[in-house]
């Protein structure tokens, strides 16, 4: 099987090859840290650490590098607001989201550098953009020349001559070109500087992440990934300043994550339509956010609501449910019914991994996973042991290892729904001991509504998740 990755940049998907064999060179463009985390924000950070987790599985070495953006114009307005230091603000909301990557079992970036400590280089690369041509100095700000980029919009898909100066672009009159952005910002009294030979200053936005991949990954990389609102003018202008400098392709697989969506609008904070990581997670498990994110396409866009956080909840609880012990005094169960629970393992064993071979198709590789929940569940209810049961269950390590989930919630099964529907079905057998006959199948029919479905053998009811 042939692992295939849409690319933002070609616009179609294409077999992975790496830049060396068995390893990743893989940078993700992390947050700039001028306020709390929110959900939209653990939405590039879950998905990228999936595609990450299945790499490994497949057997590469990845070198997965998120960076901090800890200097910048919205760091330095907020500071100024609350009259505290940029640089102890910036760290507050880095610490803070390492605490939330934490909280929603994303395994640690293997480094995580920072605009601050990428300074020499960055002047360097600066320079280096002067000399070329590609770039050029007006008082004290450094501009990059888009002009000399002759496939500049190459990512995006626009042209230079539509275009219109970007939300994060100034328009400035002592640009050649509108869309020239700033490599190098002119220091303003009282803010943030470094020394350098256009005077006190510190970097644009852009030239960051550029520095952070040449000093961390090299002048190529194999995946650079993101928010697919980072496509432009972001990625775009990453691309024309790094090779400009380095005179090769930058990244060989450009992949972009859509947008989390609240009531059908982008969360942003300029909106205010934001629900904050910690606050999620005080009423649910990192799990529920996880199934949220692998119940869609990586690259959609993707609503929160309650509607939505119920529905994964519930899925959650459906995923559990294959992982409870046999029925007491289970009898064993047949070798027809142990044949069709080691078959299923199979399938979906194999089926998740085409799945996810295909541009890491989240939800078709759960959907094999669930196959396998209706088995084990059928298997159980068929009177398999703790010991027959065993061996489908291993395939959870799918779930655990490679999507990442934790499955450590047993307060949702021995206090929540399993135990909810446990106690009905005790009042079910009260009611079939009565002779209520109706009134008990108009229970297990209700139940049957909401995806549980109840067998009644000799040996007494069980129940499972459909």
């Amino acid at each position: 099987m042939t692992l295939r990755i849409y690319d933002t940049l070609t616009r179609s998907k294409s077999e992975f090859k790496t830049i060396e064999e068995g390893k990743v060179r893989m940078y993700v463009c992390g947050p700039t840290v001028y306020d709390s985390a929110h959900v939209g924000h653990a939405m590039f950070a879950l998905v990228f650490d999936i595609i990450r987790r299945y790499l490994i599985y497949r057997g590469y070495e990845v070198n997965y590098v998120m960076n901090f953006t800890d200097v910048d114009d919205k760091i330095i307005d907020r500071a100024n607001r609350l009259g505290v230091d940029p640089f102890e603000l910036a760290e507050k909301y880095i610490e803070e989201f390492k605490h939330n990557l934490r909280d929603l079992n994303i395994l640690p970036a293997s480094e995580n550098p920072r605009a601050t400590n990428e300074i020499d280089t960055i002047i360097k690369m600066v320079s280096q953009l002067i000399e070329k041509g590609s770039a050029y100095e007006v008082d004290g700000d450094v501009y990059f020349r888009v002009e000399t980029a002759k496939d500049y919009g190459k990512l995006s898909g626009r042209k230079l001559e539509e275009m219109n100066a970007g939300s994060r672009i100034r328009v400035d009159e002592r640009k050649e070109n509108p869309m020239d952005f700033a490599v190098w910002k002119k220091a303003k009294p009282g803010e943030l500087a470094w020394d350098s030979p256009w005077g006190p200053g510190r970097p644009g936005w852009h030239i960051e992440c550029s520095a952070m991949n040449l000093s961390h990954l090299g002048e190529q990389i194999d995946i650079h990934g993101g928010g697919n609102d980072l496509i432009f003018p972001h990625h775009e202008n990453e691309i024309a300043q790094t090779e400009a400098i380095t005179g090769k392709p930058f990244a060989r697989y450009w992949m972009h994550n859509g947008m989390l969506q609240l009531k059908g609008e982008k969360m942003s904070k300029s909106t205010g339509n934001l629900v904050p990581i910690s606050e999620f997670l005080n009423e649910y498990s990192g799990d529920v956010l996880r199934l949220l994110v692998l119940s869609s396409y990586y690259r959609s866009p993707l609503t929160f609501n309650s509607e939505v956080i119920e529905a994964n909840q519930r899925a959650l609880e459906r995923l559990l449910s294959a992982l409870r012990p046999a029925q007491p005094g289970a009898a064993g169960a047949s070798k027809a019914v142990l044949g069709v629970l080691a078959e299923q393992l199979e399938a979906t064993q194999q089926g998740f991994v085409e799945s996810m071979d295909e541009d890491f198709n989240f939800a078709g590789a759960l959907g094999h996973i669930f196959d396998l929940v209706r088995a084990i569940n059928q298997a159980r209810a068929e009177q398999a042991t703790d010991e027959q049961l065993a061996p489908a269950q291993t395939g959870f390590k799918l779930l655990t290892d490679v999507l990442g989930l934790e499955l450590k919630t047993p307060e949702l099964t021995t206090t929540g729904a399993d135990a909810f529907i446990d106690l009905i079905l005790a009042l079910r057998k009260e009611l079939r001991q009565k002779k209520l006959y109706e009134l008990s199948d108009h229970v297990r029919d209700e139940l049957m509504k909401l995806g549980v479905i109840i067998e009644d053998t000799p040996q007494g009811s069980t129940w499972r998740w459909e």
